[in-house]
């Protein structure tokens, strides 16, 4: 039997969210003028608040003020390796490094789900030592710039879960042959949490620390 372990990666494996100080490490690396765009952020919030857009569509409308329309990839990568070097000295869990260490020393595939970009987390995941991503995709044209267009669905929620069905099946791997263990912090994360062997709950939101005592799901704190 094929056993996955299948980890979040926001204030799962990071202490703190990524996107946004992805972001503005980019733009303090890159482009220190398009602070001008900063009073542009919060309308965007607002309009998500109200349910005016999607948080697919914050994600992308902040992309665009802070990280530009078109850059190129070959530009950006030595600035997301910088970053992906600053999330693993000053934003991440001990706790969780090891564990994701005890399951490599178990014999599981390590999987890491998250809803942050891939164009960043590939660099993050690399440092850990995992085998697959499956994340937020952003639209690379022909030239290699960086869109601001999501390709498919944020890999959010019941949308995560489908993009976890997906790899599955890519891979040639029935559900009935895997054993999967997922660990997440977010009630979000509640599909992926149900469809594995073991959940674990890791320093928990309260949604979902209320939720993991309902299921008999583990609870662990990593802070």
């Amino acid at each position: 039997m094929t056993k996955l372990a299948i980890y979040d990666m926001d204030r799962t494996i990071t202490v703190r969210g990524t996107y946004t100080p992805f972001l503005f490490h980019m733009l303090f690396a890159r482009a220190p003028w398009r602070l001008v765009f900063l009073p542009l952020l919060p309308f965007g919030f607002i309009g998500y608040g109200l349910k005016l857009i999607s948080r697919k569509s914050l994600k992308t409308y902040n992309q665009r003020l802070l990280l530009g329309s078109k850059p190129s990839l070959a530009k950006l990568t030595p600035h997301i390796e910088s970053y992906a070097d600053k999330v693993m000295r000053a934003n991440s869990y001990a706790k969780a490094i090891a564990q994701v260490e005890a399951d490599r020393t178990e014999g599981r595939k390590l999987v890491l789900a998250t809803a942050s970009y891939e164009l960043y987390v590939n660099a993050i995941a690399a440092r850990l030592g995992f085998d697959e991503v499956i994340g937020t995709r952003l639209k690379i044209d022909e030239h290699d710039r960086v869109l601001p267009e999501i390709v498919g669905e944020n890999c959010y929620d019941e949308a995560k879960l489908d993009r976890i069905k997906d790899f599955l099946e890519e891979k040639g791997l029935a559900r009935e042959t895997i054993d999967i263990r997922a660990y997440s912090d977010h009630v979000s994360d509640a599909p992926m949490l149900e469809f594995a062997d073991e959940a674990v709950a890791t320093t928990p939101s309260a949604p979902l620390r209320a939720l993991a005592k309902k299921r008999g799901w583990k609870i662990v704190d990593w802070d």
